[in-house]
C-alpha cells in the first residue's frame, strides 16, 4: 500500500510547518511522505531546531520551500498550521483532505521567551499530530 501524502503550509515554513513535518515523520514516517512548506518562506529557524533536537528530531539539515514547488502534485492531507495559510492556501488536484489547526507564532514571542514559546508550539503540535495518526489507524481498520 502507498504512503499517504501530507503537506504542512505555513506562512514563513521556519518554524510551525517545519516541526510538524518532522514530529509525523517521527511518529509515523512508515505511513506517510510528509512534506512542508509556505506561502512566503523565510528560512530555517534556529529555535526550531533546537525544540525538535530535545526531542531527539533533528530538522537541521531542513530548509524553508515554497508551497510553489508542490504545484500540481497530489496530498491526501494539506495541513495548514496557521491562519494566514489557510486563507491564502491553493487549492491541490486530487481531492486531499483539507486540516487546519492555528498554532501560535513561536517567533513573535520575545527574544528572551522564545525557546520556551517553541517547546509548547512543538508539544502542541505533537499532541495534534498524535491525535491525527491515532485516527488515520482506525479509519484503516
Amino acid at each position: 500500500m502507498a504512503k499517504q501524502r501530507v503537506l504542512f503550509l505555513c506562512t514563513g515554513n521556519s518554524a510551525r510547518s517545519q516541526m510538524a513535518e518532522g514530529l509525523l515523520r517521527h511518529f509515523a514516517g512508515d505511513r506517510f511522505e510528509v512534506f512542508s512548506a509556505g506561502t512566503r518562506p523565510t528560512g530555517l529557524n534556529p529555535n526550531a531546531v533546537t525544540a525538535m533536537a530535545e526531542l531527539r528530531v533533528n530538522i537541521a539539515g531542513s530548509r524553508s520551500k515554497s508551497v510553489d514547488e508542490f504545484a500540481g502534485q497530489r496530498f491526501d492531507y494539506v495541513f495548514t498550521v496557521c491562519d494566514n495559510a489557510k486563507e491564502s492556501c491553493p487549492v491541490f488536484p486530487g481531492g486531499g483532505k483539507k486540516l487546519h489547526e492555528s498554532f501560535q507564532d513561536p517567533a513573535a514571542a520575545p527574544a528572551d521567551k522564545q525557546l520556551g514559546v517553541f517547546r509548547e508550539v512543538r508539544d502542541q503540535i505533537a499532541e495534534r499530530l498524535r491525535k491525527f495518526v491515532r485516527e488515520e489507524s482506525q479509519v484503516g481498520q
